[in-house]
């Protein structure tokens, strides 16, 4: 008894099946590499940077509980400077100390708004529950961190475009080396918008 001679389409099914699963697993691997975040060099991404001391005026060092951080916010290199910066800066929000404040931003942001109008600005505000999502390399020695926190304050000293006395914020901040120290710079113009919601 002879077994009768395989299909026409039998004898394709297997070439074509191992192509078929060569393409999917090249495929995935290819997307992998193209969707995985870069790596950051220590060379590049920890060039040494001083964080601002503690201001002569007693400034408290941490907003409620501190400016906390995802775990891979922590991997970056520069994760505990960028703590350290985030901190100071809601505690200046918070004590409405403006020198503090000029301390951890930028001479350009800081120039951008007298003492007066910044204390107007944060007369009634309270931020708290910092979260720093992300932090990533930008052009240079500069990062974008992401970073979300509540805000609390007179609905009259709330945005225009939010009037509300509680806000939840997620936005991006520039970072960059001035002066060897880690500042927050302006928000970039056509970067992505802040988002907020009502708490």
């Amino acid at each position: 008894m002879t077994t009768p001679a395989p299909s026409s389409r039998q004898r394709w099914l297997v070439p074509v099946v191992v192509v078929v699963l060569s393409v999917t697993v090249g495929g995935g691997l290819l997307a992998r590499e193209i969707y995985r975040r870069p790596d950051q060099p220590a060379d590049d991404a920890s060039v040494a940077v001083s964080t601002p001391s503690s201001s002569s005026i007693g400034a408290p060092a941490a907003v409620d509980d501190g400016v906390r951080m995802t775990d891979d916010a922590k991997r970056h290199p520069q994760a505990d400077t960028v703590r350290r910066v985030l901190e100071k800066y809601f505690a200046a929000i918070n004590t409405r100390q403006y020198p503090l404040w000029t301390e951890v931003v930028t001479d350009e942001r800081a120039a951008s708004q007298t003492q007066t109008d910044w204390k107007r600005g944060v007369r009634t505000t309270k931020d708290s529950d910092a979260l720093v999502y992300r932090i990533e390399r930008s052009s240079g020695n500069s990062l974008r961190v992401l970073v979300g926190f509540t805000s609390r304050q007179a609905v009259e000293d709330a945005p225009l475009f939010f009037r509300e006395p509680c806000i939840k914020w997620r936005l991006v901040l520039p970072m960059v080396l001035e002066n060897k120290a880690l500042k927050i710079a302006a928000a970039i113009d056509g970067g992505p918008p802040p988002e907020h919601e009502k708490c």
